[in-house]
């Protein structure tokens, strides 16, 4: 009865600690009765949203490039990994060596001469790297010169190496830039996917001839957009979500998988930038207008940077803080509980009371 009676004074202690202190000791830095709603008169909603302006590039995002052309100045030397075609013509043993032909990493390509050349050293692998097409050709067409008459031979550049260090996925490096391999780092940051292709394209006309190249967003990681649940005491949770121009606070929910047990169903919208009244954006969301009437009013369209902020249960928030209050009071009754005990049957025992033998023992 003690310890109960001493556990019931440090629980009116603490409500009487609560009460006096005023809503602002159960919801630090928190108003109470919400924001201040600044809604502005044209804002986008589910029946009547908005297109988003121009997508500006910025990290992490990943670009998609595509070769419409890309030519070498001339004279261009051949480099190891690039394809070249050669076609002869002539005899038809000659027009059996036509096709298309990788330069090895040793900056060599086997011809398939056969049985065209009866010479060893000409059936050597042919050492192309370093050279212009025009060599390569007037080189293959002496060998052939050798053994037939009025062989004719063509090269030219079917596929250059450098080009898969620009064509693919290219991801926007924290500093703002894109990595091209051998053709240096171009810097794309806060560019329209326009302007981007004009850079990319001036940029490669110091090594190429009249580059083109379609450019496109693969990844639109840079744009998103964040839901804030208020934890009721236990800690919020973000969640982030990319932007796609299209979500509405109802996408935004189910993102999340819905509303959490200790969630109200008391939301808004924080948009950053000032408005009219020289404040934040704040749009309330009315939850059960817009789930269980379909109303679309409040329904708003997201947009990217906006917080969607889902407002705690204050019943289990108050609950919440009330254990944080209570349990280290629990805690010194429930030692003192434990103390009482112990020293209460050491003095049972010292006293001889602990032995069995004078124990009755009724049937």
């Amino acid at each position: 009865m003690p310890q109960r009676r001493l556990l019931l004074q440090l629980v009116s202690l603490v409500l009487l600690l609560s009460s006096a202190s005023g809503c602002h000791f159960i919801y630090p830095g928190r108003d109470p009765g919400g924001p201040i709603p600044m809604v502005p008169e044209e804002i986008p909603r589910e029946l009547c949203k908005t297109t988003l302006p121009d997508y500006i590039i910025e990290p992490p995002d990943v670009l998609s490039i595509e070769a419409i052309s890309l030519l070498p100045k001339e004279p261009y030397h051949l480099r190891a990994l690039d394809v070249v075609s050669i076609v002869a013509t002539g005899s038809p043993e000659v027009a059996a060596i036509s096709g298309q032909y990788n330069i090895q990493p040793n900056g060599t390509i086997q011809l398939p001469f056969g049985e065209i050349v009866s010479d060893d050293v000409d059936r050597n692998p042919l050492r192309v790297v370093g050279r212009t097409v025009d060599e390569v050709q007037q080189t293959i067409a002496a060998i052939l010169d050798k053994y037939y008459i009025a062989s004719q031979v063509s090269v030219s550049i079917a596929e250059l190496a450098a080009q898969q260090q620009i064509i693919g996925e290219h991801l926007v490096a924290p500093d703002g830039k894109v990595n091209l391999g051998t053709y240096g780092r171009v810097r794309l940051v806060g560019m329209t996917i326009e302007e981007a292709r004009a850079a990319l394209e001036a940029h490669l006309s110091e090594f190429l001839e009249d580059p083109q190249i379609a450019l496109d967003v693969l990844g639109y990681n840079s744009k998103v957009y964040y839901v804030v649940t208020q934890g009721a005491g236990l800690g919020d949770r973000v969640v982030i979500l990319p932007a796609k121009g299209n979500e509405t606070v109802l996408d935004a929910i189910g993102q999340v998988q819905g509303l959490e047990s200790n969630s109200s169903t008391r939301m808004w919208v924080a948009r950053p930038g000032k408005n009219n009244c020289d404040g934040d954006q704040l749009l309330p969301v009315d939850w059960l207008a817009v789930t269980q009437r379909g109303d679309a009013s409040t329904n708003y369209q997201l947009l990217p940077g906006d917080r969607l902020f889902v407002s705690e249960d204050k019943l289990v928030a108050l609950d919440t803080k009330l254990g944080k209050m209570i349990a280290p009071f629990e805690r010194i009754a429930g030692f003192i509980a434990l103390g009482t005990s112990t020293t209460q049957s050491l003095t049972f025992f010292n006293r001889g009371g602990g032995g069995f033998g004078n124990a009755v023992i009724v049937p």
